[in-house]
């Protein structure tokens, strides 16, 4: 079965494209790459973890809508944050974006590639 590339027309800041696909389907497994606060324009949402939580997850949930998925399909979460004074506001976000129970999880600190506080990336898992 091929590698199915979901999404691949994609622009940043300024228009610039970026070189990936935000979601790849291999069988069952659908990757969802690594989402930040960007607003439609490709600017990062202003404000702090709060918004920008909110803003990455419901990129995420826009995303996994592209490949056919829910959140109820997440089987792994890989959470970034650039600040660790953050994890209890992000935490409590989101949470409230799994209240079924949450998926396998890690978070780590470290340092974003774009001016972002916060960087999710899933791994669903939806049958063909």
């Amino acid at each position: 079965m091929p590698i199915e590339r979901i999404g691949v027309e994609r622009t940043g800041a300024g228009g610039q494209n970026l070189p990936f696909s935000p979601a790849v389907r291999a069988g069952d497994f659908v990757f969802i790459s690594g989402q930040v606060a960007m607003k439609e324009n490709g600017e990062i949402e202003p404000g702090g973890i709060e918004a920008q939580t909110r803003r990455t997850m419901d990129n995420v949930v826009a995303v996994l809508a592209k490949a056919g998925c829910t959140l109820e399909d997440v089987a792994k979460v890989n959470v970034w944050l650039d600040d660790t004074r953050d994890f209890w506001i992000f935490n409590k976000i989101y949470a409230s974006y799994f209240p079924n129970g949450a998926p396998a999880r890690s978070t780590v600190k470290s340092q974003l590639m774009v001016d972002a506080k916060i960087e999710i990336d899933v791994v669903a898992y939806k049958p063909l």
